[in-house]
């Protein structure tokens, strides 16, 4: 994949963190799955992951061994089952002495000790015989705990260990490419000083907060879970009334609407499938049909942007985003950040939406559409963030898709999907377009407020 014309923008907190590294980790879905936080900021990004991926949540108790007077400097790590990772050239670099090595070890096996008991109690470790995986912390520094916990995992029998993590240095891979069969990070920006710098809350995460999370996790619900909603509406507009489904999982950070030019947005089993990805990161989703089934068969009304896109305009007022207008119908919705994901003709209608309801949309996807379709001066007003993505093997969508983004006067991305036509039949592509589409809705939804938010 080839993205261009992105930039780092800090996580607002772990949650929002986990959720989008959630979204680069679709391709690990399944049944022989584990997820492994490690303590205790891991938890909370972790336990997105894990609902995401309904996969079980585990933990690896991990210490940091700190330099004495600089302690958030890591000069090696412990952790159980007796495991020990020095960094040699920190502690040279640092100075250390042997005393000081071991006084801050046996400070930091007491804290390892206590902290087994207060999380697993009786319970025994997941048995990871065999299964894929997937070790997740907060972010890494000098990655000394992430190569013991990818240790005590690889002893304990996983058959394949994932390292993932939200915020990384730019070298993490060359420095911890042995201790993992696959890494996977959000970002690497540079420079790199300190994990807490790329969130904007870094607050530190206490024990009843891992406790809470493990717990929901043991009993299968979401983090913070509370109930959802999925159901067909009507939504009256413009004279018609356009059928749609509605999901809003719990606590959803913000909603997503499709738009698909053919009018098979609600039952595209393309738009589908991202819309199932999105909700299990968290974002509620819209599919409806921009047109009736009357005005189906007239081929003339797929290419009317006018038509198409006043219709999702109509209907995202209905939904109430945060910055919207009085014309909300949906309380399920009303207050969240709202995003529109168009496919074909229905990213002209997108971008078109964007143009007519500026800050009430924050952020527009396209899957193999068509932006050219909108007019030059529309792409001109469009300032919401607008990622592209494009099949490699589309070439002629692909240059209409270029020469749309030079008159974008937003920031926009440009995806190339390896290996994927027109309509991502190829396997595993469709899967990145979901990838893609998550993250970037998480990266640039803010949290909600109001009734819809949780």
């Amino acid at each position: 994949m080839h993205v261009t014309g992105t930039h780092f923008t800090r996580f607002a907190d772990r949650t929002e963190a986990g959720r989008r590294l959630a979204a680069r980790l679709g391709h690990l879905a399944g049944p022989d799955t584990v997820i492994v936080a490690l303590p205790r900021g891991g938890v909370p990004v972790a336990a997105e992951v894990a609902a995401a991926l309904g996969a079980p949540l585990d933990i690896c108790v991990i210490r940091k061994l700190g330099v004495p007077y600089q302690p958030e400097l890591g000069m090696g790590a412990i952790g159980e089952d007796g495991v020990r990772v020095l960094n040699e050239q920190v502690i040279r670099f640092s100075s250390v002495t042997d005393g000081q090595l071991a006084e801050v070890e046996r400070r930091e096996r007491t804290e390892l000790a206590r902290r087994a008991r207060r999380y697993r109690g009786d319970r025994p470790p997941a048995d990871l015989r065999g299964r894929t995986v997937v070790v997740v912390d907060d972010g890494i520094a000098t990655g000394s705990t992430a190569r013991a916990a990818c240790r005590i995992v690889r002893e304990r029998g996983a058959g394949r260990v994932v390292l993932a993590v939200p915020v990384a240095p730019a070298d993490w891979a060359e420095r911890l490419d042995e201790v993992a069969d696959e890494l996977v990070c959000v970002d690497t920006p540079s420079p790199f000083y300190a994990i807490g710098e790329f969130y904007a809350d870094f607050s530190q995460t206490e024990d009843e907060e891992v406790l809470r999370l493990l717990a929901e996790a043991a009993r299968g619900d979401p983090p913070g879970a509370s109930a959802g909603v999925d159901r067909e509406l009507l939504l009256p507009v413009t004279g018609v009334r356009l059928a749609g489904r509605l999901t809003v999982p719990a606590g959803a950070r913000g909603v997503v609407v499709f738009a698909h030019g053919s009018g098979s947005g609600r039952h595209s089993p393309r738009n589908r499938h991202v819309a199932e990805y999105l909700n299990r990161t968290g974002l509620a989703t819209l599919l409806f049909d921009l047109l009736t089934e009357a005005e189906e068969p007239d081929r003339r009304n797929v290419f009317d942007v006018a038509l198409l896109g006043g219709r999702l305009t109509a209907v995202a007022r209905r939904l109430g985003p945060a910055e919207g207008g009085p014309d909300a119908t949906v309380p399920e919705t009303r207050g969240l950040p709202l995003g529109l994901f168009g496919a074909s003709t229905g990213a002209a209608a997108a971008l078109h939406t964007a143009a007519e309801l500026g800050p009430a949309v924050r952020a527009v996807v396209s899957r193999g559409g068509r932006p050219d379709l909108a007019a030059p001066d529309t792409l001109a007003r469009v300032r919401a963030p607008t990622l592209l993505v494009v099949g490699s093997l589309d070439p002629t969508v692909l240059d209409l898709n270029r020469r749309a983004r030079s008159r974008l006067r937003c920031e926009t991305g440009l995806a190339v999907v390896p290996h994927a036509s027109h309509l991502f039949e190829e396997p595993g592509t469709l899967d990145r377009v979901a990838e893609l589409a998550a993250d970037w809705f998480l990266r640039h939804l803010p949290r909600p407020v109001g009734p819809g938010s949780a």
